[in-house]
Parts: structure tokens; sequence; C-alpha cells
């Protein structure tokens, strides 16, 4: 028997129990369990961490049950936009890019989505908006009024608190800080912190972190994560770490994100997530739900995790503003050691490079026990034009920039956490 065939065996009823749950008429499940099989066989050879074949086949399985419906949909003239899931409120990069308020702001009209981004987001007052819009005060009274009105209407979340939550508190602006580069060797560093999360998923751990936009340095986001207890997804033994956030809009979100994830001797990884879509249902994403999940949260080959011991490994070399990344994938690698000057505090700092292909890129400086100090998250100068109409080096043209392989990047945003503090 060859090792396909026995980890095949050995996988084969999971794999039926998955696809037929998935697909309710038994001989559209057959046909697709073979298809599946057969796909697999064909590549096998790509496979390179065999421990992963259970998740790996999945993750076929799930393709194939998807390519199942888009055919009976097309065939029953169905839009392919009524199968179509809640765009994910958060993922790898944090949860700012794609909140679920940005979402709620999208589906206002022009004027609505103006006057809330003035007078939240730009903190102006009435009287400096009227004269921007040349409009009178009245108007814009009436306006803000109708526009908080139709905001809370298409929330998803109803549940809307007032004031405070019993977060951590977090300055209401970024203090100024120094960056330094260090002539000093660079020092290894054992990094466990979920990627852009900030909390480290083990038992007993809380992080709370914040948001702020540049160059305002005024904060947008806070949030505040808890590993609340110990999980197993699909036999994977993890955690499950509670989240919640506070922004402008929203003070508190009365269902909170709940993730789950896995630290081990050598990898960070997340295992799941489960959120609450815009129509108030629970829903459940995990690792074996294929690209659907890897697209968002999955890290390394074959979605083993994200390395915890970092050193320089040559990938992506940085001299001053100029980097250059020798891959076309994601990748992260230490670039340096550097001085973090903040406030009265002075840190001591490697700063770890984080590429990813679609055209963000994060720089994040870790202490000696590989807890962050301040990560920045920069934008390829074309990242999303079709979302935000113009370059991001008109959009923000005094903010930092790196040049990554000949590239324009520019700096949008900063988090801090309570490490800190």
């Amino acid at each position: 028997m060859s090792e396909f065939e026995k980890l095949l065996k050995d996988n084969l009823v999971f794999l039926e129990r998955y696809v037929k749950f998935k697909v309710n008429n038994r001989f559209d499940a057959e046909d697709i369990i073979q298809e599946v099989c057969l796909t697999a066989m064909e590549k096998f050879d790509s496979l390179r961490n065999v421990t992963l074949f259970k998740g790996w086949i999945i993750g076929i399985a799930n393709h194939k049950c998807i390519d199942h419906y888009r055919r009976k949909a097309k065939e029953m003239n169905i839009s392919l936009d009524a199968l179509s899931e809640l765009t994910l409120s958060s993922n790898k990069f944090g949860i700012v890019y794609r909140n679920i308020v940005t979402e709620t702001l999208d589906s206002l009209g022009d004027k609505e989505r103006q006057i809330l981004y003035l007078y939240f987001f730009k903190d102006m007052s009435q009287e400096e908006i009227s004269r921007m819009l040349s409009i009178p005060v009245g108007t814009v009274k009436s306006r803000l009024h109708y526009a908080k009105e139709k905001f809370k209407l298409h929330y998803p979340n109803k549940d809307i608190s007032k004031g405070e939550t019993d977060m951590k508190k977090l300055p209401e602006y970024l203090p100024k800080y120094k960056i330094t580069p260090s002539d000093k060797p660079i020092f290894p560093v054992i990094f466990e912190e979920l990627p852009n999360w900030f909390i480290i998923p083990k038992q007993g751990e809380e992080i709370t972190w914040a948001s702020y936009d540049m160059p305002g340095r005024k904060i947008t986001e806070k949030v505040n994560s808890k590993v609340t207890s110990s999980a197993f997804i699909h036999g994977v033994e993890g955690v499950e770490i509670v989240t919640e956030f506070e922004d402008r809009f929203a003070r508190k979100k009365k269902d909170p994100h709940i993730y789950y994830a896995q630290l081990t001797d050598t990898h960070c990884r997340w295992l799941g997530e489960s959120y609450i879509d815009k129509n108030g249902a629970k829903r459940l994403l995990t690792f074996l739900d294929g690209d659907e999940f890897i697209s968002e949260w999955g890290y390394g080959e074959d979605n083993c995790g994200f390395d915890t011991h970092l050193s320089s490994r040559n990938i992506i070399n940085r001299s001053g503003n100029n980097v250059t990344v020798l891959s076309d994938t994601h990748v992260a690698d230490v670039v340096g050691r550097y001085s973090i000057e903040m406030g009265k505090a002075v840190y001591d700092t490697v700063c770890l490079i984080e590429y990813f292909d679609d055209g963000a890129l994060i720089e994040q400086y870790l202490d000696e026990h590989g807890r962050t100090i301040l990560w920045r998250r920069y934008n390829r100068d074309d990242w999303a034009i079709d979302r935000y109409k113009k370059p991001w080096s008109e959009q923000l043209p005094e903010n930092d920039r790196l040049i990554v392989n000949g590239t324009t990047y520019v700096h949008w945003y900063d988090c801090i956490t309570d490490h800190i503090l």
C-alpha cells in the first residue's frame, strides 16, 4: 500500500462525513468524493508535510462542494451573489481594513457617508462642516441626525452600548516617537504573538491595543483580546480567544468576535473564527474550510503557521527607507536592530518586516521578550486603488515612505499595546 493510499484510508471516513454533511443528495456526494480522491492523488506530490493531509484533503473537498453548488446555481438560474457569504470583518492584518463600521458606511449614500466621516473621523465641528460644505449649520445638524439614524439602521449589530468599556486605558493620541538604527547585532527573538493581533494564544493571556491614524495620531480603534479557555477544533488542541473592540461609532460589540488559535514550540497559527454575520446568524470558519479560511488567516506552507523563532534570514534587506524583498509571495524577516524612543521610555528592539504580495507591508518592532513595542502599516501606492480612487502618496502626502523593490509604499496607521504602558 502506497503512502497516499494509507493516508486516504485513514481519513476516508472523515472525508465522507464532511462531503455528505455539505451535500444532501447521496448520489451527488458520492460523485464529489470520487472527484476529491482523484484530485488528491494527482496533486499528492505537492503536499510537502504529510501530517497536514487531513486538512489538505478536506480543503480539496470544500472546493469541490463549492463547485457543485455553483453548477447547481447556474442550472437553476440563481445569482451567485445569493451563495456568497459576508466578507469577513477581520483578517490576519487586524480589524481595521475591513471592519464592520467601514462596511456599514459603504452601504450609505454619499451625503450621509461624507458628513459622518467629517464629524467623527476628522473631528470637525458642525460649524466647520458648514463652512467647508457651504451649507447652513441647521442643515448640517439635520443631515448629521439623519445620517446617524441611517447608520444605526444599517449596522448589523443593533446592541450598541454607550460610554467607555472596561478596556485598559490607552492614550487618545499616539505619543511622538523616534526610531533610530543601532549598530549592535540583531538579538534572537521568540515571537509568540498571533501576527498582527498581539495576543499570545495560551492560558492566562490578555492584551489591549489601539490603532492610530497618521499623521493625525488620533485613536481610531481599541481592541481587547483575552484567552478564555482551551479548545479543540477538528481534533487540534488550541485556545479560545474572545475579542471586543471600540470605535467612534460602536463603543462595544455586545456579541464579541471569537477566535481559535494554537501555539506550539515552533509555530503560532489560527484554527478558526466564530462571528455574527449581518443577518444575525452565528458562523464558524475553520482551517478545514479551504481557501476561504487560508486567504484570510493562513500563514506558512500548508498553513503551518508563523515561525516563532526569529532571526535574520536575508530574505528581506533594509537600508534606510529602501527595502529589498527577495520573494514575490508573503514573507517575513528580521531586518535590523533599532532604538525606539516613545515619551520618556526607550526600547531596544529588532524590526520584523512582513511583506504581502497584495500590496501591504507591516513594520513591527519587538523587544527582547518578543512583545510588540510599535506596529506600523504601509500600503503600496496603488493598494485598493479601485476603492480609494487615488494613490496613497496623494491621500497621505505627509506620511513616511518606504521604497520596496523600487515601488513606493506609504505609511497608513500605527498600533501600540498596553505592554508598553
